[in-house]
């Protein structure tokens, strides 16, 4: 059944939305004293004066204007104004090199462009760039001497309400003029090889998003969100457009290094975020508990093998005895309840999406009454796609389709989508477009599936990932990754080498929060991360989290040697991508010497 999208347009459906509740709380940023609201009527206040400002640069319909910041509200306020001026948002990650991100304003053909502070701005001096007119700093004050002229936020702010003064049915004309199929943002792939490439979505499929993330049960008005993710990522824009549709309130901060900090300041009932989040949370809390010994560690093991047999009856729909709802009512009592004030105490819906969450990880939430709601799509389809309903759970898939997408599984297992939220194309890419699209239009997702007969999606691999080793066999590298990191609550990434080799090998980084405690106590305590997780101590560890490993895989897709990184993986060193995604090219270009060690005196085979 057609999905009911009673929308033209991103602006159409903001207008709306501020015309309904424009005395409610729409999205706070954090202040002095905690979070500071504004109302949907300050947001539409604020945002269109950004409108009329940027029309009075000559920003016209579907005109890119990109926006090269963190995630806070001046973010969501620019592309609030973007999309009512009739513009197209194009977004840059703040962590985007100068190179990258003057290829990215040049490629998009951008006119204006919103830096968070000179040093962002400062990224595309010198860069030939005919099409861009002006700057926009969020913070700082304005370089008179500016290759491209330069104002401040407030600035245009101020000249746009000058004209919204002389004009007050400026926007009103704006808008009524975008359709659905007029062209909403650019969003660049960070992509794991070569160049990024531009992603064409329209204003349809976003306000398509908005209305089926309501219709799902993720979102709903009673709702408090936190958003911490990247808004230049598709999964932050597509969560602005759900908040804008069903009109929840919205915490937006992207301190990521703040955020279990303020959890609790902002307690929210729903957040969304990229498996490493969760990661983080399952680490601290194993390790926390094993270190602590005795009583505190067999209490947590009984809580948590408690609530593992609930959630496997509940999985199975089978009925949960009384006298095991008993028990587990004490191990919420005694364990859960302190995981579950660790994230605010309010938490009702968790998402994560971006990147393969660990079944064992979401068991475990499951297991503390914090069930997370995995979930699937591409930037090219406009991130929400696939979601797991929160009153119909299934650990180890991505839910079901929403809306009304339409998904099949090709012969070669490749899942394939269609639908309003998929994007019109490539930008100045005609024969990478047509090479994304089966001949009847479905998009080539590059992932392999399966679907089960209630609909739910189960992912398999990235098509391109699938490693085949030289005797034939072929292995999923993130379902083993999503596993080791299940069973080793010490690691922050693990990347399984394996292509065209005669056996598989492991890079493994780990948590530097985890792997102190772990050291406290012991002749390492105190010692620098690199000396830590150089020790045979930690090698051992980890081997001996590998062995464990083995026990669960097949014969050809153990893993025979492991090698410890000394740092982390980074965005800034090409490893993984700003949401959290492995970059495999990169991580084996940077770290080919430890790959050909743990190879040494084998043959690989092509």
């Amino acid at each position: 059944m057609a999905l009911d999208v009673p929308y033209s347009s991103i602006p159409d459906m903001f207008l709306k939305r501020v015309a309904a509740s424009p005395d409610r709380h729409a999205f706070a940023h954090p202040g002095p004293d905690g979070p500071v609201w504004l109302t949907w009527a300050q947001v539409s206040q604020r945002a269109t004066a950004i409108a009329a400002g940027l029309h009075g640069l000559g920003v016209g319909q579907e005109d890119r204007v990109a926006i090269l910041a963190n995630t806070r509200i001046e973010w969501v306020l620019a592309d609030f104004g973007i999309m009512c001026a009739s513009g197209a948002t194009t977004t840059v990650y703040p962590t985007t090199e100068p190179e990258d991100a003057a290829y990215i304003v040049s490629d998009a053909g951008a006119k204006v462009l919103f830096a968070e502070n000179p040093d962002q701005a400062a990224k595309i001096a010198g860069a030939q760039l005919p099409a861009l007119t002006h700057v926009v700093l969020f913070d700082g004050t304005a370089d008179p001497a500016a290759a491209v002229p330069q104002l401040t936020l407030a600035e245009l702010e101020e000249q746009g309400a000058q004209r919204l003064a002389e004009d007050p049915e400026l926007i009103e004309r704006l808008v009524a003029g975008i359709g659905p199929d007029h062209l909403a943002t650019l969003i660049y792939t960070s992509g794991t090889t070569g160049r990024p490439k531009g992603v064409e979505l329209l204003h349809g499929g976003w306000c398509w998003e908005g209305v089926a993330q309501e219709a799902v049960g993720l979102l709903r008005e009673d709702d408090l969100q936190y958003l911490w993710l990247p808004l230049s990522h598709s999964f932050g824009k597509t969560l602005l457009c759900g908040a804008t549709h069903v009109g929840l309130p919205t915490y937006v901060d992207g301190r990521v290094d703040k955020l279990v900090e303020l959890l609790s300041v902002v307690r929210p009932t729903l957040m969304c975020g990229a498996p490493r989040v969760f990661e983080k949370v399952y680490n601290k809390s194993v390790t926390t508990a094993r270190d602590a010994g005795g009583a505190k560690a067999k209490i947590f093991a009984w809580a948590v093998s408690v609530g593992k047999e609930k959630v496997a009856l509940e999985q199975a729909g089978k009925p949960v005895p009384g006298g095991l709802k008993l028990k587990y009512t004490l191990a919420e009592k005694l364990v859960f309840s302190k995981l579950q004030a660790r994230l605010g105490g309010q938490i009702r819906v968790l998402v994560s999406g971006a990147a393969p969450l660990s079944p064992e990880i979401a068991t475990f939430f499951a297991a503390a009454n914090l069930p997370i709601s995995e979930g699937y799509g591409l930037t090219e389809t406009s991130a929400g796609n696939f979601v797991n309903p929160p009153d119909g759970l299934r650990i180890g898939t991505v839910g079901k389709a929403m809306g009304d997408l339409e998904c099949r599984i090709d012969t070669d297992g490749e899942i394939l989508i269609k639908g309003r939220p998929v994007m019109r194309g490539y930008h100045n890419l005609p024969e990478e477009t047509a090479a994304a699209f089966t001949e009847d239009g479905f998009f080539r997702t590059g992932d392999i599936g399966s679907l089960d007969d209630d609909g739910y999606l189960r992912i398999t691999d990235r098509k391109k990932d699938l490693v085949k080793t030289s005797g034939g066999k072929y292995v999923a590298p993130s379902h083993i990754e999503g596993m080791f990191k299940a069973t080793c609550p010490y690691t922050s990434q693990a990347v399984v080498i394996g292509q065209a080799r005669n056996y598989c090998t492991m890079l493994v980084t780990l948590d530097p929060d985890a792997i102190t405690g772990w050291a406290a106590g012991t002749p390492l305590e105190g010692r620098p991360y690199a000396e830590v997780v150089a020790s045979p101590e930690a090698q051992a560890m980890v081997e001996e989290y590998v062995a464990q490993l083995n026990q669960k895989l097949n014969r050809w897709e153990t893993i025979k040697k492991v090698t410890i990184l000394p740092r982390d993986l980074t965005i800034e060193d090409g490893e993984i991508t700003p949401s959290l995604k492995i970059k495999r090219r990169g991580v084996e270009s940077n770290f080919s010497d430890e790959i050909d060690k743990m190879y040494a005196g084998t043959v690989a085979e092509i």
